[in-house]
């Protein structure tokens, strides 16, 4: 693995947000299509969230991932951070969807590459510019007035959540990989 002292970081405190990467994609991420719109798929998470009165009509943005092709300049960010096992996905999370906390289970990923938990990692990274509206919270700690290519990274199951309520699309990759 390449040592980016960020990743260091995420796997020593759980999750770090003093990285950021070459913006160099422009706005070729506005210029796909992204055609998967997914349920959220922890249903237990889901009952908690309408237990607690959160009743949205979308809680996931849309997608792009492997079974769509992923452009190769992304491919370049993925690769990036040294992982290993890497899944790439970009998300366009539009007006009034709202992701409240959650903890990712990596259902399907470690399915494919038949891994532990304890192995995986996750790195968002931030495609555009911070707007009013677009919001993202780790282990309860704010992450807001972003630049494109800020990234955040935690390890496993870390509580986290996204929103966008402002007017603008908001745009990111997610990369799961292990370490």
């Amino acid at each position: 693995m390449k040592h980016i002292p960020f990743i260091t970081t995420a796997i020593q405190d759980k999750w770090s947000s003093d990285y950021s990467i070459e913006h160099s994609w422009g706005i070729k991420h506005r210029e796909l299509n992204y055609p998967r719109q997914e349920p959220f798929n922890d249903p237990i998470a889901i009952k908690e969230w309408c237990d607690a009165g959160h009743r949205y009509e979308k809680y996931t943005g849309v997608m792009l991932d492997h079974r769509d092709g992923i452009p190769s300049w992304a491919l370049e960010i993925g690769n990036h951070f040294g992982l290993q096992n890497t899944g790439i996905s970009l998300y366009k999370m539009t007006t009034g969807t709202i992701l409240p906390t959650h903890r990712d289970r990596y259902v399907r990923y470690k399915e494919v590459y038949n891994l532990d938990l304890n192995d995986v990692m996750r790195v968002v990274v931030f495609l555009e510019d911070w707007q009013s509206g677009h919001y993202c919270e780790i282990d309860s700690v704010p992450v807001v007035n972003w630049h494109a290519g800020d990234c955040v990274a935690w390890l496993n199951d870390i509580p986290h959540m996204a929103a966008n309520i402002g007017d603008a699309d908001r745009y990111t990759m997610q990369i799961t990989g292990t370490i």
